[in-house]
């Protein structure tokens, strides 16, 4: 690995580390502190290649689902992209006319053409200098019981009947619920074998029970304590147990598997606790609606608008059947529909990557370099038609 590359994986292990933190990275212009735009167009000499490597029939799901978000929202809502702002009812006809885009499914260099013709790329100024950090999440596969036995122990909590209405500010602590303060105020959906396997369904926001007989529950968050989330990886760090650079999710999982002596007291330094609930289908973002593997992204949507076409260029870890991790190229569209605690500012996105080995895979070591670009229709009066 050369010098540069070095590099930018040390700054990108620190970004991580902050977004773990949960640490806010939002972009300011410095002299008065006000926010910078977190959007600029750019160019056409500037202009990237839009070359979609995804298959189109779940670019068009994806679409159709902030599609069915936006269908809730008031028709002249503002939407900010940056300084650029559209309605609500603009953003909605903006994924219609993708939709039309791609109907009859044109190769990539057909549509983007399509796509230069009709949209002006917006791209996010990254952290104060210039970078910006791409991770993955999935949705894990946890193997639980649902009646508790000597090996499936720890159970997955439902929302407590005393916290209706979602959380209160002084709610007990994860060591309190873990010490089974709770009692009979809430009933466990399942039992895990591995409090490492629920703590980290926590984190990744939703999941999958796999249950005797090949039977299977969906589950996702339904409330939380109120508490702060604090970050074990920023403190692992801090005590040197894992080094900055080496630090990602697979990392930390290993560590807390290799000591077990250290795992109560590590896990309840994040004091912050989620309440499961049992869903049907799809997992689900912050929208509400169902999230579609590799196109769904999530973003701050204090600075991102939501339910938005983007782009976004990075790069993904791919096993091979000899086991060596490779990075492959990733380029396509996506939409946000999703956020989280520790994607915060600009400089953060989270693509949701789906179920399964490969999933998982990019969730526990994906921490690139990439670009985000958000997609808003040129003004009519410039759009040439020519296909």
């Amino acid at each position: 690995m050369g010098r540069t590359k070095r590099a930018v994986r040390w700054a990108l292990a620190v970004w991580c580390v902050a977004a773990l933190a949960g640490w806010d990275v939002a972009r300011s212009d410095g002299a008065n502190g006000d926010p910078a735009t977190p959007l600029v167009q750019v160019s056409l000499a500037d202009a990237p290649t839009v070359l979609d490597d995804g298959d189109l029939s779940s670019l068009r799901e994806a679409i159709g689902q902030s599609l069915a978000w936006l269908s809730g929202q008031p028709a002249e809502q503002p939407v900010a992209f940056g300084r650029r702002e559209l309605t609500v009812a603009e953003q909605r006809q903006s994924l219609r006319r993708m939709l039309e885009l791609l109907a009859d499914d044109p190769p990539a260099d057909v549509l983007e053409a399509r796509v230069n013709a009709e949209f002006d790329l917006l791209k996010s100024v990254g952290r104060d200098d210039g970078m910006m950090l791409v991770t993955g999440y999935h949705e894990p596969i946890v193997d639980a019981s649902d009646v508790p036995t000597a090996e499936y122990h720890v159970p997955i909590q439902g929302v407590p009947r005393n916290l209706a209405g979602g959380r209160r500010k002084t709610y007990w602590s994860r060591a309190e619920i873990e010490d089974g303060r709770l009692g009979t105020l809430a009933r466990p959906i399942a039992w895990a074998r591995d409090r490492l396997d629920v703590f980290f369904m926590e984190i990744e926001g939703s999941g999958t029970l796999r249950l005797p007989g090949n039977r299977e529950i969906r589950v996702g968050p339904a409330a939380t304590n109120g508490r702060p989330y604090r970050s074990i990886g920023w403190l692992l760090i801090q005590e040197g147990k894992i080094p900055q650079d080496a630090m990602s999710m697979r990392a930390l999982r290993e560590w807390l598997t290799e000591h077990p002596e250290e795992r109560a007291r590590v896990l309840r330094y994040n004091e912050s606790y989620v309440f499961f609930g049992v869903r049907s289908g799809a997992p689900v973002g912050s929208l509400g609606v169902p999230l579609t593997p590799g196109r769904s992204i999530a973003t701050d949507p204090r600075v991102f608008p939501r339910a938005a076409l983007a782009f976004v260029r990075t790069a993904r870890p791919v096993e091979t059947p000899g086991g060596t991790i490779v990075w492959k190229p990733v380029s396509r569209f996506v939409v946000s529909q999703d956020a989280g605690g520790a994607i915060k500012g600009p400089g953060r996105v989270d693509i949701f990557w789906g179920r399964g080995p490969e999933a998982e895979l990019a969730a526990s070591v994906m921490k690139e370099a990439g670009d985000l670009y958000f997609l808003v229709p040129k003004p009519r009066e410039t759009i040439v038609t020519w296909w």
